[in-house]
C-alpha cells in the first residue's frame, strides 16, 4: 500500500515538473514575438539582425539542453527519495566506489560541454568579426544621453544628441515611457553597420537586445560592434552599465528605414542639424530638453 502511494506521488510531481517545463517553453515563445520589453516577458525579443538569429537559436539549444538536465536530475532525486527511503529500503548498501557510474557522470558533462561549444565558439567569432561595412556609427555615452555621428557620402561629418523624452511627450507621441527619445539613431536595412562605441565621462554600455548587440563604451578607448538590420521598424535599448544616478534616463531608439531613405537623409543631416543649439546636459529627473545637436569637424 506504501509503495503504491508512494508511486502516485512521484508520478503526480513527474507531471507536475512536465507542466511547468512546457509552460516556461510557451510563455518563451509567445514574448519571442513582442517587437520591444513586455511586462512578464520570458525569452529575448524577436532577432532583428543575423546575428540576434544565431543569438535565440543557442539560447533554444541551450534551453533544450538545460531542460533535459534538469528534468533528468529532478527524475533521478525523486526514484532516490521513493526508492531508497528508509521503509522501502531499511537496510543500505554499503557501497561506496562504482567506476562505471564515475567514469558516465564524468564523462557525460564534458560531452555536454563539448556540443555547447562546437555552437558557441563559431557564434562567438561571427559576432566578433565585423564585416565590411558601407557606413559607420560613432557612438558616444555621456551622463546621461546618447550622441551619434555620422558622415555623409561626400565626406561632410554631422552629429547629434539622443535625449529622453518625458512620460507626457511620449504618451503623446504614442511612444514607450523611458524608452523614447527625441532623435533616433536611423540605419539602413539590409547592409551591415559598423558602431565605434566611447564615452565622454563614464562607463555606459551600448545595449540592442533586438541585434544582439551589447558592448561597453569606455572613456578614451574605442570600441566596435556591428549589426544588419533585417527589416524596418523601430528597435530599443538602454544603456547597460550603471553610470550613475540618471542610468536609467539614456535609451536607445533606433529607426531603421530602407538604404534609399538612408542615403536621403544622410544627405540632409548636415542641414538639420547644423543650426541645433549646443549641447547641455539634461537633467535624470526632468529629461524634458530641447534637442542638443551640433555639426562636428571632420577632426573629431
Amino acid at each position: 500500500m506504501r509503495n503504491r502511494l508512494s508511486a502516485k506521488i512521484f508520478f503526480s510531481v513527474v507531471q507536475a515538473v512536465v507542466a511547468a517545463l512546457v509552460l516556461v517553453a510557451l510563455g518563451g515563445v509567445a514574448s519571442a514575438l513582442a517587437a520591444e520589453p513586455a511586462p512578464w516577458g520570458l525569452g529575448f525579443q524577436e532577432p532583428a539582425s543575423p546575428y540576434a538569429e544565431r543569438v535565440n537559436d543557442f539560447h533554444n539549444l541551450l534551453l533544450i539542453i538545460i531542460g533535459v538536465i534538469s528534468l533528468f536530475v529532478t527524475l533521478l532525486l525523486l526514484f532516490v527519495m521513493v526508492r531508497f527511503n528508509e521503509r522501502a529500503n531499511p537496510v543500505p548498501s554499503r557501497t561506496t566506489h562504482n567506476t562505471r557510474l564515475e567514469v558516465i557522470w564524468t564523462v557525460g558533462p564534458i560531452l555536454v560541454l563539448i556540443l555547447i561549444a562546437i555552437f558557441s565558439f563559431p557564434l562567438l567569432y561571427f559576432g566578433d568579426v565585423i564585416p565590411d561595412s558601407k557606413y559607420t556609427v560613432k557612438v558616444t555615452g555621456h551622463q546621461w544621453y546618447w550622441s551619434y555621428e555620422y558622415e555623409t557620402p561626400e565626406g561632410e561629418v554631422f552629429s547629434f544628441d539622443s535625449l529622453l523624452l518625458t512620460d507626457e511627450e511620449a504618451v503623446a507621441q504614442g511612444l514607450p515611457r523611458l524608452l523614447a527619445v527625441d532623435e533616433p539613431m536611423v540605419l539602413p536595412v539590409g547592409t551591415p553597420v559598423r558602431f565605434v562605441v566611447t564615452a565622454a565621462d563614464v562607463l555606459h554600455a551600448f545595449a540592442v537586445p533586438a541585434f544582439a548587440v551589447k558592448t561597453d563604451a569606455v572613456p578614451g578607448r574605442l570600441n566596435e560592434t556591428w549589426a544588419e538590420v533585417l527589416r524596418p521598424g523601430t528597435y530599443y535599448g538602454q544603456c547597460s552599465e550603471l553610470c550613475g544616478t540618471g542610468h536609467a534616463y539614456m535609451p536607445i531608439m533606433i529607426s531603421a528605414v530602407s538604404e534609399e531613405e538612408f542615403l536621403t537623409w544622410l544627405k540632409n543631416g548636415p542641414d538639420q542639424f547644423a543650426s541645433a543649439p549646443s549641447p547641455v546636459s539634461p537633467s535624470p529627473v526632468s529629461p524634458s530638453v530641447e534637442p542638443q545637436v551640433h555639426l562636428a569637424h571632420a577632426s573629431e
